[in-house]
């Protein structure tokens, strides 16, 4: 097995050669020291290491049912958007790494996210575990796509966006610099936007942990009495595909993000190698530092558990199969599992320091 510094090089040497050399080597930089930061951050920015090791790490998930999979997920992949209807909904909010994979992937990075980003928390790993199995077998018994205008209310409280987030948001987006974007980045843009010829101001974002390195252009416009902002950014082939040598390389992000127990975003859109949205307080992730204690709730981790179910029977039934699966595992699979995954970032993000 490489080092993890021999890993980065050679995936950064991947990502420059799908991106046609198009990669932002400040980004790149930011990332790498944002992996110094903690043990969770580090698990958040370094899911192509997770595709090389997860399976000798955990021989045992090899063998789970397969179905088209978050695969980058954690417990910071959850947020906010408005669906078709104007409703508040809530679930998995970013797919660019979504590949065909056992099911138990999904399910064990998300604990393991969980276990490394407590922090001293006083919830156990077997609380932390069991939350989010019942809430995996109730979106099993029932999927359903999570909006908040009537059920859930509870998890409505949580994510409503105060003023001074809001504020924060909007000063956030007038602070970033115009500059010269690539045509494919205009277009995409220009075409998300609710109406044709707007004044569009496009500049460069930095964003994200996993994704910096991509390029991302936002386009902010003054539509009908307020602002608007689109955002595109490149997408790739996930790194579980090329850590597995898939022959089918098609990239499956609009799939997933579309499944049938999903509120559909209107403008999430996959055109050109871009991933295009629409960005507003309303459509956020929910992130550790400012929701500390919401995240680590019993009825939170039960559900990211759901939702992740949600996820896993929107593009195909693979229900019965994963039912089996989850039956035939010893009791704690689960925990023993994450706390392996979570232990092994640990060691590597020490390895990263220590260099």
């Amino acid at each position: 097995m490489t080092t993890i510094h021999e890993s980065a090089r050679q995936y950064e040497d991947w990502l420059r050669g799908q991106l046609h050399g198009d990669v932002v080597q400040k980004d790149l930089a930011k990332k790498h020291d944002k992996m110094r930061k903690s043990p969770f951050v580090f698990l958040r920015a370094t899911f192509w290491r997770w595709a090389e090791t997860i399976l000798d790490v955990c021989p045992d998930l090899a063998g789970g049912t397969r179905v088209l999979a978050v695969g980058d997920i954690h417990i910071e992949n959850f947020g906010t958007w408005r669906d078709v209807d104007g409703r508040l909904a809530w679930g998995v909010n970013d797919f660019d790494e979504a590949a065909e994979m056992p099911y138990v992937l999904d399910l064990v990075r998300l604990a393991a996210s969980a276990l490394l980003g407590r922090e001293g928390r006083s919830t156990t790993d077997e609380e932390i575990c069991a939350a989010i199995l019942y809430g995996y077998r109730q979106g099993l018994l029932a999927p359903r796509p999570v909006v908040l205008d009537r059920d859930r209310l509870w998890l409505r409280e949580l994510v409503l966006v105060s003023e001074d987030e809001r504020a924060k948001f909007w000063k956030k987006i007038g602070a970033l610099k115009g500059k010269p974007a690539p045509k494919r980045y205009q277009k995409a843009i220009a075409v998300a936007m609710p109406e044709p010829r707007l004044s569009i101001k496009i500049a460069q974002r930095s964003a994200g942990t996993g994704s910096l390195g991509r390029p991302r252009w936002v386009g902010t416009a003054d539509w009908r009495g307020a602002p608007i902002v689109r955002e595109a950014k490149a997408l790739v082939t996930s790194a579980w595909s090329r850590a597995h040598g898939r022959s089918n390389q098609t990239v499956r992000v609009s799939e997933i993000a579309n499944g049938r127990f999903r509120p559909l975003d209107p403008w999430y859109r996959i055109k050109n190698g871009l991933i295009v949205r629409r960005l507003s307080p309303n459509n956020r992730k929910i992130e550790i530092e400012k929701n500390e204690p919401t995240l680590f709730t019993r009825d939170m981790l039960r559900a990211m558990g759901f939702e992740l179910a949600n996820v896993h029977l929107g593009t195909t039934d693979r229900r019965d199969a994963i039912k089996r699966d989850i039956e035939k595992r010893k009791r704690g699979w689960l925990t023993a599992n994450a706390r392996k995954a979570s232990d092994a970032t640990t060691r590597e993000y020490q390895d990263w320091n220590a260099n």
